[in-house]
C-alpha cells in the first residue's frame, strides 16, 4: 500500500498532534487562584485581581503557606452582621423599593460583585441602636402580665421584619440568631430598661416570653435558628441592659428555658454568655452544670476585652459545644487600615482558629451621624458596614470589606483546614461544600512579602502589600 505523504511527513504529523493532546491535557489540570484583595490605603477595595497559577515547582518565595485538606476543625455557618433596629430603619426608610432591592441583592448574593452575607443577628425587642427602648409586652408602670396576654411583635413590624422578609426572599437559606437586651421591665428587680436583674419569680414568663417570640416570627415566616440568653450579662451600662451572672443563666436554663422549649418542641439552638472574651469561666461554669448543659448548643463572644483564645479554652474544656462569635463594632473615630489589620487578624483568621463558627460584626447600617441609638447608653459612635446618608447615598465602610472576604466564598457547610501559621502574614483556610480551598492572608506589616499557597504538589506565588488582606479561591 503507498501511502499519500512520505513516512517523515506522517511521523512528524502524528508527532504534533499527541503534543498538542498532551498540552491540552496540561492547560485542563492547570488550577487558577482566585484573588480577591483589599489595601489598607483603600486602593483596593475587595476588588479582583488577575488570577495566580499553580505549577509544578516551588517558587522561589520568602514563605511557603502551605493548605491541608486532610486535617479538618470545625463547621461553619456563616458570616455577616447585626441587622439592628437602626440598621432596619437605615435600609428601610432611607431607600426606596428599587435601591433596597439592589442593595440586599448586593449584601446577600454571591455572584459578580455581591459578597454573600449569610448570617444576620438580630434583637429580641429593642437594642441600644433603635430610637427607642422597647420590648413585646410593655406595661404601664406598675401593671405586670404573667401570662403575657399582651405580647406583640408591632415596633418590629415597621422596619425589621419587612427587611428581613426581603432579605429571606433573596437569600431563603440565611442563619438568624436573636439576642435580647432587656426583658419588659416589669419582670426586673429595679422597673428600668438599663441594669436590674430579672426576677425569679418571673422566670417562667421569661422563658415563655422566648417561645412566644419565637412562635410569633415563625408565623411571620421567619425562622430563628439561636438565641442567645442576653446580650452582655455582665454589662449594666448599655440602655437598655440587664445583668445575669451565671449561675442565674444555668437555673433560667436548665430549670424553665429548656423545658419550656421541649414543652413547645421548639429546635433553636440555646447559646449562652454573649460577652467578652475576659472571662471564659463563665459559659464553662454553666456548661459544667449537668443539668443545664443538654439544653445548650454553645457559647458566644465578642471581643471589646480578653483575648480571642479565650474561645478554645471554652472549646476544650467542652469539645462537644459550639462557639460563636457574635459582636465587635468599629468606630466612627476610627482608621481604616488600623480597623482592617486588627479585625482581619482577630476575628476573621482569630476566632475561626479558634474554632468559632460564626463571625458578626456590629452592625450592618447607620446614616451619617452614626443613628439611631438609644439616649443614656446608647452606642453613639457605632458605624455601620454601610453608612446611608443624604441623598440615599450608600457608602461601603470597613466591616463591610472585613465581612466580604470571608462571606462571599466561606459558604454555610464549609470547613476551616489545616494551614501553617507564618510569623507576619496571619491565615486561615477552609474547605467548602463545593470542594474549593479558600485561603484568607493577612501582611500585618508596612512592607509588601513574598509568599507562596502551596498544596499537595503544586504551588502559586504572589506578592502582598503591607496591611493588605487577599482571599484566594480555586
Amino acid at each position: 500500500m503507498k501511502l499519500p505523504f512520505p513516512l517523515s511527513q506522517v511521523i512528524i504529523l502524528i508527532s504534533g498532534v499527541l503534543a498538542l493532546a498532551c498540552s491540552s491535557k496540561e492547560l485542563s489540570n492547570k488550577k487558577e487562584v482566585a484573588f480577591w484583595l483589599t489595601t489598607g490605603d483603600q486602593t483596593s477595595l475587595f476588588a479582583k485581581q488577575p488570577s495566580l497559577s499553580f505549577g509544578d515547582s516551588k517558587p522561589d518565595a520568602a514563605v511557603l503557606l502551605t493548605v491541608d485538606t486532610t486535617q479538618r476543625y470545625q463547621g461553619i455557618d456563616g458570616f455577616g452582621y447585626a441587622l439592628t433596629g437602626g440598621s432596619a430603619w437605615a435600609i428601610n426608610q432611607k431607600l426606596n423599593a428599587a435601591q433596597r432591592d439592589s442593595l440586599l441583592r448586593e449584601l446577600f448574593l454571591t455572584d459578580g460583585n455581591n459578597i454573600g452575607i449569610s448570617y444576620l443577628r438580630v434583637s429580641i425587642g429593642g437594642s441600644d441602636l433603635d430610637d427607642h427602648v422597647f420590648t413585646y409586652d410593655d406595661l404601664p408602670k406598675g401593671k405586670t402580665d404573667p401570662e403575657l396576654k399582651h405580647f406583640n411583635l408591632s415596633s418590629d413590624t415597621v422596619n425589621l421584619i419587612p427587611v428581613l422578609k426581603e432579605i429571606l426572599a433573596i437569600n431563603p437559606d440565611i442563619k438568624i440568631m436573636g439576642s435580647p437586651w432587656t426583658p419588659p421591665v416589669w419582670m426586673k428587680t429595679n422597673g428600668l430598661p438599663k441594669d436590674g436583674r430579672l426576677k425569679t419569680a418571673y422566670y417562667d414568663a421569661y422563658a415563655n416570653y422566648f417561645v412566644k417570640y419565637l412562635q410569633a416570627m415563625a408565623k411571620e415566616g421567619i425562622t430563628i435558628d439561636a438565641v442567645t440568653i442576653q446580650n452582655e450579662p455582665e454589662n449594666p451600662k448599655n440602655t437598655p441592659s440587664l445583668l445575669m451572672n451565671a449561675q442565674e443563666q444555668a437555673l433560667f436554663i436548665k430549670k424553665h428555658l429548656g423545658p419550656a422549649f421541649q414543652r413547645a418542641a421548639i429546635k433553636t439552638k440555646i447559646i449562652v454568655f454573649d460577652h467578652n472574651c475576659d472571662h471564659p469561666e463563665y459559659p464553662i461554669s454553666i456548661l459544667n452544670d449537668t443539668e443545664a448543659k443538654p439544653y445548650i448548643d454553645g457559647s458566644a463572644f465578642h471581643m471589646y476585652v480578653g483575648e480571642i483564645d479565650a474561645l478554645s479554652k471554652v472549646h476544650d474544656a467542652h469539645p462537644d459545644k459550639n462557639i460563636y462569635f457574635t459582636e465587635q463594632w468599629t468606630s466612627g473615630n476610627g482608621e481604616f487600615a488600623g480597623d482592617l489589620n486588627w479585625h482581619i487578624k482577630t476575628l476573621i483568621i482569630g476566632a475561626t482558629r479558634n474554632w468559632s463558627r460564626t463571625v458578626l460584626e456590629w452592625n450592618l447600617a447607620s446614616d451619617e451621624n452614626f443613628d439611631p441609638h438609644t439616649s443614656d447608653g446608647g452606642c453613639d459612635m457605632c458605624q455601620g458596614a454601610l453608612t446611608i446618608g443624604e441623598s440615599n447615598n450608600v457608602t461601603r465602610k470597613v466591616s463591610y470589606y472585613i465581612i466580604a472576604h470571608a462571606s462571599k466564598f466561606v459558604r454555610p457547610g464549609s470547613v476551616r483546614i489545616q494551614s501553617n501559621m507564618i510569623d507576619g502574614l496571619p491565615n486561615v483556610a477552609f474547605l467548602t461544600p463545593e470542594g474549593k480551598k479558600v485561603v484568607i492572608v493577612l501582611n500585618e506589616g508596612k512592607e509588601a512579602k513574598s509568599l507562596a499557597i502551596q498544596h499537595k504538589d503544586k504551588a502559586a506565588s504572589v506578592s502582598l502589600a503591607g496591611g493588605a488582606v487577599g482571599t484566594f479561591v480555586w
